[in-house]
């Protein structure tokens, strides 16, 4: 995957707690920031490289280096601190910015001076935002009870024009193919004769170590 990818997470409310956690287990570099000492206390075991300071201060974000991450998620509760840390982090150069919105009308702002993806965390948790930031071919991710997992991914380029039963995706991979997205068309429980095309979306299950072996095919 070549160089491991650098993050910045500002807030550590609960969304952007998640966010940073999942990223640091899956062994990403991740930097974080919160004004609150006792949620930086709390975190600082957990968390490789966490400061308590004021991500809306410019000389705060320089002086943790935050300029060089390649992700950022702004996940800050408070609505003027929220849309000039995403203003300071894209003056700094950071390639994708992902910032939790609190309503609408926020969210349009923040895509207006340039957050790259908005967020409304009722609706996406940290968890799967975060998985879906590592893997460019992981369209959604749901965790489910019992360590089973629900993907919907791109289709691996090495499947393309094989069919289900071609790939022997069950025995293979231990996961089963729920649904295929073509089109537009959702085709449940695919016939396992139906070829795969480039654009198919798959909606995959299985357990979770199975799940992470076919998305760490997709980063290669």
């Amino acid at each position: 995957m070549g160089q491991k990818l650098q993050f910045f997470v500002a807030g550590l409310g609960r969304f952007g707690k998640s966010v940073a956690v999942t990223l640091e287990k899956m062994g990403y570099d991740v930097m974080a920031m919160d004004i609150d000492e006792d949620v930086v206390q709390d975190l600082a075991d957990t968390l490789g490289y966490v400061v308590c300071a004021d991500c809306s201060d410019e000389k705060n974000l320089t002086a943790i280096g935050a300029g060089n991450a390649d992700v950022a998620v702004v996940s800050v509760g408070e609505l003027s601190a929220s849309l000039m840390t995403t203003l300071l982090l894209k003056e700094m150069g950071v390639k994708k910015i992902v910032v939790k919105a609190l309503d609408p009308l926020h969210g349009k702002m923040l895509q207006k001076i340039g957050a790259d993806k908005v967020i409304y965390s009722e609706k996406e948790m940290g968890v799967r935002v975060a998985h879906n930031l590592i893997s460019p071919g992981i369209v959604d991710y749901i965790e489910m009870e019992n360590n089973i997992t629900i993907l919907s991914i791109h289709v691996p380029e090495d499947w393309i024009g094989k069919s289900i039963l071609d790939i022997d995706i069950r025995k293979k991979y231990n996961i089963t193919v729920v649904a295929i997205k073509r089109k537009g068309e959702m085709y449940v429980n695919p016939h396992p004769d139906m070829q795969l095309a480039s654009d198919d979306m798959l909606i995959i299950l299985g357990d979770s170590e199975s799940v992470k072996r076919v998305t760490a095919s997709l980063e290669q």
